[in-house]
């Protein structure tokens, strides 16, 4: 008989990875903590909407969250957010619109009037050497901050890739490894010359308009289809059971050892944990000023703006369709911060006033969450899924953990099984 698989962590990580080993017939147990699925994908209700506590769409790079989704009978339901540009509110107080040809900031056309828009004249020049400069260049760069100022110079980092990072990753460019953020990003330089030319392969493979999606309704019905799918291919998976210890042969939950495959898809509980702190506030707003989304679907905060805390800003109504229709006449705008505010909602509604260049005239609603990420980790001799070990992204949080799934199924039809096995009673 096979071994039951233990997954610790009943995000979407662990799910997926749940899902795909009882789909091939491999008896799995998910215990989570929360008395819910999903992890940071999850809902929060604002003015009687259920709108995401987190993730509000997907990066469509590699396809594989789509094809997930697909499989899940929801590929109708896969909705691509509007095209308008978003906004760069920079250090000395105004706003632009981002260069058009790029990916995380990096322009695909050093030489655009968009990009000298943003950064001035100079770094623009500097951009430019990128086409100039050897291939082999940068390769060694460990981090996209350091790959960019490299091949592109300080300007790009400091102006147009900064920014960006730090309002998709919530980390500074300097710490996101190049693989993490662009996966495949230094080969391209190597096959196409040059840094902007392998932007620009990328974005001739991903137009304008897909290089992200969502799903109607909100990305938090994921989690749940997939724990559905998973049950009702055999998995087993409980809510409410707090996983105290973590061994590679078994986990203590609730005070009751269990032995089995072990995989975790959690922060390891033997260990403190740092992290970083986010926190998104949500609010739906009667405001004349966004009918025209005069910043887009949104806008992200140079770390030096003055006159305001918030690293991002997203027009959710101006981004999605789907949350438009839901909320007639109204306005929702979340805005992400790297710390806990005081009082979030007032410091939003100013935040939202300074971005705008206008004040808010009604909150109708308003609602704040603060998550923390726990730092990536590995554990030798255990396999570990979701954000810590994937990356930050659905992408690649969902992708690294079908990887973890094909490489226990091709062991486990390679390998006799372990004799015996101690079960855990309900």
């Amino acid at each position: 008989m096979t071994s039951e698989v233990l997954i610790a962590g009943g995000g979407v990580g662990g799910l997926v990875l749940a899902r795909r080993l009882a789909l091939a017939g491999r008896p799995v147990r998910v215990f989570e903590r929360a008395d819910r699925v999903g992890g940071q994908v999850a809902p929060i209700r604002v003015a009687g909407v259920d709108l995401d506590a987190a993730a509000e769409s997907f990066a469509t790079r590699g396809g594989v969250v789509a094809a997930l989704v697909a499989e899940l009978g929801m590929a109708d339901d896969i909705v691509t957010p509007s095209p308008a540009p978003a906004w760069l509110h920079r250090s000395d107080g105004t706003a632009v619109p981002l260069p058009s040809t790029g990916i995380l900031g990096i322009p695909g056309d050093p030489a655009a009037r968009d990009v000298a828009r943003v950064i001035g004249r100079r770094a623009a020049m500097r951009a430019r050497l990128d086409l100039l400069l050897p291939a082999e260049v940068g390769q060694d760069a460990a981090t996209l901050g350091a790959l960019v100022r490299a091949r592109m110079g300080a300007g790009v980092v400091d102006g147009l890739v900064g920014p960006v990072v730090r309002g998709v990753h919530s980390r500074d460019a300097d710490d996101v490894p190049v693989e993490s953020a662009v996966p495949g990003l230094r080969a391209r330089v190597l096959a196409h010359g040059s840094l902007a030319a392998a932007v620009a392969s990328l974005r001739a493979a991903a137009p304008a308009g897909s290089q992200v999606a969502g799903i109607r309704g909100g990305m938090h019905r994921l989690p749940h289809a997939l724990a559905a799918d998973a049950v009702a291919a055999g998995a087993r998976i409980e809510t409410g059971r707090v996983v105290e210890d973590i061994t590679a042969d078994g986990l203590t939950v609730d005070g009751v050892r269990a032995r089995g495959h072990v995989v975790r898809a959690m922060p390891d509980p033997n260990r403190e944990q740092a992290g970083r702190v986010l926190t998104l506030v949500t609010l739906v707003v009667d405001a004349p000023a966004l009918d025209r989304a005069p910043r887009g679907t949104g806008i992200l905060v140079a770390p030096d703006a003055p006159g305001v805390t918030a690293r991002a800003l997203t027009h959710l109504t101006a981004k999605w369709s789907w949350i438009a229709d839901a909320l007639p006449g109204r306005h929702a705008v979340r805005l992400s911060y790297d710390c806990e505010p005081a009082d979030a909602a007032t410091t939003a509604a100013r935040d939202l006033g300074v971005l705008l260049g206008a004040p808010v005239v009604e909150i109708e609603d308003a609602v704040a969450i603060t998550w923390r990420r726990a730092e990536r980790d590995e554990a030798p001799g255990m396999p570990v899924v979701g954000e810590t070990a994937g990356g930050t992204g659905l992408a690649a949080v969902v992708g690294h953990a079908e990887g973890v799934a094909r490489t226990l199924l091709d062991a486990s039809s390679t390998s006799p099984d372990a004799p015996g096995r101690e079960r855990m009673e309900p």
